[in-house]
Parts: structure tokens; C-alpha cells; sequence
């Protein structure tokens, strides 16, 4: 069993480690998007020295967090395959292929903006932003409760927390406007 806890424990570090470059290679594509707005030569300078940070932020630490994660987790179910066997399991994997497919999403953004192409506004970024939250928040909450969940009582939760995001952002964006 102390292999299945040090491939867990691995599998956890990783998994913070994807989601704090998630957040923050987003947050970088928000403010390269608006230094787009700036004059220049501050508007150039800012870009760069920004699009640096993305690619060192992604090729250093997100994606290979991503892919430690993803082998620890195979781990684990390799040493545990009776998990398998569990719909919690695979209502999480659900999640973690949703993930991946924001990671795949951020990556051409971030391929875009590298080539100076700003397709999306720092609106659709920052509510872009947010989806990393709520597929943070679905997965945590279906390992911690796994079989124990009441899963319309868990989706209602989660489409709630969807909702709360939706207004505090809608609030947000008229405060910032104003």
C-alpha cells in the first residue's frame, strides 16, 4: 500500500502544480491580450518580455505537470484497478478529459498569441479562465467524496457554483467598466 500512497501523493503534487500554471498561463494570455492596448514602444515591450513568460511557464511547468500527473494517476489505477469499477471514477475521468481538452484549447491560444494573433478579447479570456476553477472543483470534490456522492445533489452544487461565477463576473465586468 505504500506504493499506491507515494503514486497518490506524486499525483496530488502534480496535479496543483498543472492547475497553478493553468491559472496562471491564462492569466498571462489576459494581460498580453491587453498590452495589445497599450501605445508604444511600451505596447512591444510588454508583449515580449509576457510571451516569454507564457512559454517558460508552459514548457517548464505545465506541461510537464500535466504529464506527471496523468502517469501518476495511471499509476494508481494500474495498482488499483477495482476503481475502474466505480461510477465516481469515471465521472472523474469524464472531468479529466474535459481538462485536457482546456490544456489542448490554452496551448493554441497560446500558439496564437505567439504569433501575435489576438483572437480573443480579455473578456472571453477571463471567463476562459474560469472553467479551469469549475473542473477543479468537480474533480476534488468527486476523489475526496467518491462513493458517497449524491450525484444530483453534486451537479446541482456544481451548476450553482457555475451560476455564482457567471454573476460575480457579470457584476465585475460593469464594475470595471465603470
Amino acid at each position: 500500500m505504500n506504493l499506491y500512497f507515494t503514486l497518490k501523493a506524486l499525483h496530488i503534487v502534480f496535479i496543483v502544480s498543472w492547475f497553478a500554471g493553468l491559472f496562471y498561463l491564462v492569466r498571462l494570455f489576459i494581460y498580453t491580450r491587453e498590452a495589445q492596448d497599450k501605445p508604444e514602444p511600451e505596447k512591444t515591450i510588454i508583449t515580449q518580455q509576457l510571451l516569454v513568460m507564457q512559454e517558460r511557464l508552459l514548457k517548464i511547468i505545465t506541461l510537464p505537470a500535466m504529464i506527471l500527473s496523468l502517469l501518476f494517476g495511471i499509476g494508481m489505477l494500474m495498482y488499483a484497478p477495482v476503481f475502474l469499477l466505480q461510477s465516481w471514477m469515471w465521472s472523474k475521468l469524464i472531468f479529466v478529459g474535459i481538462l485536457l481538452v482546456y490544456q489542448w484549447y490554452a496551448y493554441k491560444i497560446y500558439q496564437q498569441q505567439k504569433q501575435l494573433y489576438f483572437k480573443h478579447s480579455s473578456k472571453f479570456l477571463r471567463l476562459f479562465n474560469e472553467v479551469a476553477t469549475v473542473l477543479l472543483i468537480a474533480i476534488v470534490f468527486l476523489a475526496v467524496f467518491k462513493t458517497s456522492t449524491d450525484y444530483t445533489r453534486y451537479f446541482v452544487t456544481l451548476v450553482s457554483f457555475i451560476v455564482f461565477i457567471g454573476v460575480f463576473f457579470y457584476i465585475y465586468s460593469k464594475k470595471r467598466k465603470s
